[in-house]
């Protein structure tokens, strides 16, 4: 893969890399540093990429890397008063729908973030989580669960 192939192909996962970072990370600054530092770790080891189909899943796996990596060392705080307020221009049921999927604990969220939004195979999830096919299905069943609870909790009959 030559330089420009490279740019291509990191502009053609962008969005999802956005994604990705936002589902682990609180805030812009430390998911756009996250989406930085993996992409140029990926250009500095793009000779260990073994098959250029699976571009996007090493890519995404070297970016949750670096999502972690921030977390261990910044460990934010964020009340849930500005979280909200940071999100308040989504539509209401968009909000809704997004606040429940964000109040999934990160082992649920990443999974049904790169399931369901960015329309990762569970084989692939299982590579980029470093987990198994079995264990990926069971944290997509228990979110979808959870998202389904939460929902109908908020919903005042």
């Amino acid at each position: 893969m030559n330089k420009e192939q490279f740019t291509e192909e990191v502009l053609r996962a962008e969005k999802s890399l956005y994604h990705t970072a936002r589902s682990i990370l609180s805030n812009d600054e430390d998911c756009a540093d996250a989406m930085q530092n993996a992409i140029l770790h990926a250009y500095e080891k793009l000779h260990t990429l073994r098959d250029e189909a699976y571009f996007k899943t090493w890519l995404t796996r070297i970016l949750i890397n670096e999502c972690n990596q921030i977390l261990r060392s910044r460990k934010p705080t964020v009340s849930y008063e500005e979280y909200f307020a940071a999100h308040v221009q989504e539509e209401e049921h968009d909000s809704e729908i997004f606040r429940v999927v964000m109040e999934l604990k990160k082992n649920y969220r990443t999974p049904f973030i790169l399931f369901y939004i960015e329309g990762f195979s569970v084989r692939e999830i299982s590579q980029i989580l470093g987990l198994s096919q079995s264990t990926v299905k069971t944290r997509l069943f228990r979110g979808r669960n959870l998202v389904k609870q939460g929902l109908s909790e908020g919903r005042n009959p």
